[in-house]
């Protein structure tokens, strides 16, 4: 369900939402990130596996294409970093 964002909040809720839905992390600590929080690696629910599915969904969501060689570990090491990745995209 593609939304048009206008500016950085949207991507951020966005964002908050995909993690809440796709790892199944509870509301509350996925509003407490913030950007250094750490991500793939650190928790148990983000795994390969759901790294697919994370962007899979943002796709969706932010209306998209990320290219394979756009995705490495730094991009998802914390919440900044994946906050700043999904913000260059879909703010073009």
């Amino acid at each position: 369900m593609f939304v048009a964002l206008t500016d950085a909040g949207d991507v951020d809720e966005t964002l908050r939402a995909v993690l809440i839905d796709v790892l199944g992390l509870p509301r509350e600590r996925v509003n407490a990130f913030n950007d250094k929080s750490p991500l793939f690696g650190a928790l148990p629910e983000f795994d390969s596996m759901a790294v697919a599915g994370l962007l899979t969904e943002l796709e969706e969501r932010l209306g998209i294409v990320i290219e394979d060689d756009e995705v490495d570990a730094d991009m998802l090491e914390n919440y900044g970093a994946l906050l700043t990745f999904a913000k260059a995209k879909a703010l073009r």
